[in-house]
């Protein structure tokens, strides 16, 4: 099998750390923009278009159930795309995953609904977010590792943290998107209206696709291809090495329900009948946390880069346990000034805190012949639970959907395990890159690598 040839040894070329940098933020950013404006629809369109609209209830329910079905595909994916991104290189799974999502979403925007096809509408849904499950299972992992190998020493957490700052974008994008088209009619929004976002997923998969095929692979990859060769079962290094930080990656990754719940739950929650907030305005709340986070995100793994991993994230691990509490009391409250001010401190900076520096932290945890199997298979483990957290809260939120306190404490306990995680890891982040993971090296036999 070919690889990368190698690149000069020590720092990455110039500008490629920015070039890495940037192709992780645009391609996350239109990979997420893909997976939230199906958030987005799930609670508020696929109800009524894709379930029974006689029990409006269990129509909610299943709907939140297929936005969980992608976390469970995740997993699947991870093992995957994560051997084939240790033993073939980075930049492949990175061009593959985004053409994988902009088709499926896609294709989500041009099925039939219910009325036209029956129970084959929910089935050609979930098929679509499977695929999109799949697709998310190596973007970030891929990217994370793309950027930690390109970055200059002391800045791995700022240029990872661009990974994290594009699903942000993204996240946002989709929200801006949906703004007008929540705005529209009920007759156009339930026929036509829904499905523009999801059109528009090929133009931004395109322009993905022509950045990401232009980076170089990173000197890491390259350099370990070359001289002691990629590894011919990255899955079987990684469970005999790496374990125990595959373990705490799953442990830490359950902070994503901390992002599910903001971003579906609560949103449903605010615009049921129970509290009767108005889907624009929420909408904006979750605009306006993207766009704080924006600014935060870089900012918090800038101080990882000063005071190491650890710290910052159990910032965000503990804040977001409390701060989730606030927001949705205040949503309860029907206060839309303290709806908007909670959910941009819980969201947009104090969930920033663990989602900014996760990229480097988990990736660090891992030497660069496992790197992507690592990261992949342990978040999106983690993440598989993450997704499924909205259909649990909606179980748990009662009949009436309206216990906002049991969703806090559910989403509270979730926050504990990855406290545990980053109590238990060490510090790298004054580790050299080409040092990072390195207690297993010395264990790596002959038969289990390939060389170049």
């Amino acid at each position: 099998m070919s690889v990368p040839a190698p690149a000069p040894q020590g720092a990455a070329p110039p500008g490629q750390p920015k070039k890495a940098a940037t192709a992780a933020w645009i391609g996350s950013a239109l990979e997420y923009y893909d997976f939230f404006i199906y958030g987005s629809a799930a609670a508020l369109i696929f109800p009524e278009v894709f379930f029974d609209e006689s029990d409006p209830a269990t129509a909610t329910l299943l709907s939140l159930a297929t936005f969980g079905v992608a976390y469970a595909a995740r997993p699947v994916g991870a093992f995957f795309l994560g051997h084939v991104g240790d033993r073939m290189g980075r930049k492949k799974i990175m061009v593959f995953t985004l053409i994988l999502m902009g088709v499926s979403t896609f294709l989500i925007g041009c099925l039939p609904t219910r009325d036209q096809v029956g129970t084959l509408a929910p089935v050609l849904l979930v098929l679509c977010r499977i695929l999109q499950g799949i697709s998310a299972a190596g973007e970030q992992a891929s990217a994370n590792s793309m950027t930690l190998e390109h970055a200059p020493p002391g800045k791995r957490g700022f240029f990872t943290s661009f990974t994290l700052s594009g699903t942000q974008g993204g996240q946002l994008l989709a929200t801006l998107v949906f703004l007008p088209v929540a705005a529209l009619p009920e007759e156009h929004l339930l026929t036509w209206g829904w499905r523009v976002p999801f059109w528009l997923s090929v133009v931004v998969a395109v322009v993905g696709y022509v950045i990401r095929r232009k980076l170089d692979e990173t000197p890491a990859f390259a350099q370990q291809a070359a001289t002691e060769g990629v590894a011919k079962m990255p899955l079987a290094v990684l469970a005999r090495d790496h374990w125990a930080d595959v373990l705490r990656v799953v442990a830490g990754a359950l902070i994503a329900s901390v992002s599910t719940i903001f971003t579906v739950w609560a949103l449903a929650y605010a615009t049921s009948d129970s509290v009767g907030m108005s889907r624009t305005a929420m909408l904006w709340v979750g605009a306006l946390a993207n766009v704080v986070a924006l600014a935060a995100i870089p900012l918090w793994a800038t101080l990882s880069d000063r005071i190491g991993r650890r710290p910052v994230y159990l910032i965000g691990a503990v804040g977001s346990a409390v701060t989730m509490f606030l927001y949705l009391w205040a949503i309860s409250s029907g206060s839309y000034a303290l709806t908007f001010l909670t959910g941009i401190v819980a969201f947009g900076v104090v969930y920033s805190a663990a989602n900014g520096v996760w990229p480097a932290f988990y990736g660090e945890m891992f030497s660069t012949r496992v790197r992507l199997s690592g990261v992949a298979i342990g978040t999106q483990i983690g993440f598989a639970v993450a997704g499924f957290a909205v259909t649990f809260a909606a179980r748990i939120a009662g009949p009436d959907g309206d216990d906002w306190f049991a969703v806090a404490l559910f989403t509270a306990a979730l926050c504990v395990p990855p406290v545990i995680a980053a109590l238990s890891a060490r510090e790298t982040h004054r580790v050299p890159t080409e040092e990072l993971g390195e207690r297993g090296r010395a264990k790596a036999a002959a038969p289990e690598t390939v060389a170049a």
